[in-house]
């Protein structure tokens, strides 16, 4: 299902050459503080343009499920998936990491073919992708990227949560943090 959400999002999302007027993001967002987190999974190396991200995530995104990666992760810390972007080279257009895995309460046992990723403590703008899904999902980072946040993401670690909310929500929800600079 996941699957099936990520690779209707890339397509969709695959840099819609159309501009359109959307309110300010941070309209919908609400500012939160969200300590660190340990993940463990696997990732890929990609960016925003039609040859790259609609193939390579949702590659990954199979190869989660069909090498069955959350059932191999040791020390889970909760049943949450979480979709990782960061070590970004610039804005959204630019290359970044994918990241897919779980949190962990320990990296002390990395499972071969896998990796670590840790998610910075820091202030994040927290969206609710909350609706039909992936149409929740891709409208919300629409409004992000088209949005007035743009001006204060620090573009180091962006996160979907796909937990009890998405597996079991009606209607279903993703909760998605952009990591951003407080102005006073």
């Amino acid at each position: 299902m996941i699957y099936a959400i990520l690779s209707s999002l890339l397509l969709f999302a695959g840099l819609n050459n159309e501009q359109t007027q959307r309110e300010p993001s941070m309209k919908h967002a609400t500012v939160v503080h969200r300590p660190s987190m340990m993940i463990i999974g696997i990732a890929c190396r990609t960016q925003n343009s039609p040859e790259a991200a609609p193939h390579d995530i949702p590659k990954l995104w199979g190869r989660f499920y069909q090498e069955n990666i959350i059932g191999r992760i040791p020390n889970k810390a909760s049943s949450e998936i979480i979709a990782i972007y960061a070590d970004y080279e610039g804005n959204y257009t630019k290359p970044y990491t994918c990241f897919v895995g779980c949190p962990v309460t320990s990296l002390d046992e990395v499972p071969e073919g896998m990796t670590t990723k840790l998610i910075p403590e820091g202030s994040y703008a927290l969206y609710h992708a909350t609706g039909e899904q992936p149409k929740a999902v891709i409208d919300t980072w629409e409004k992000i990227w088209d949005g007035n946040i743009e001006r204060i993401r620090k573009y180091t670690c962006d996160y979907e949560v796909y937990g009890d909310k998405f597996f079991n929500g009606t209607p279903q929800e993703v909760e998605v943090y952009v990591a951003i600079d407080v102005i006073d």
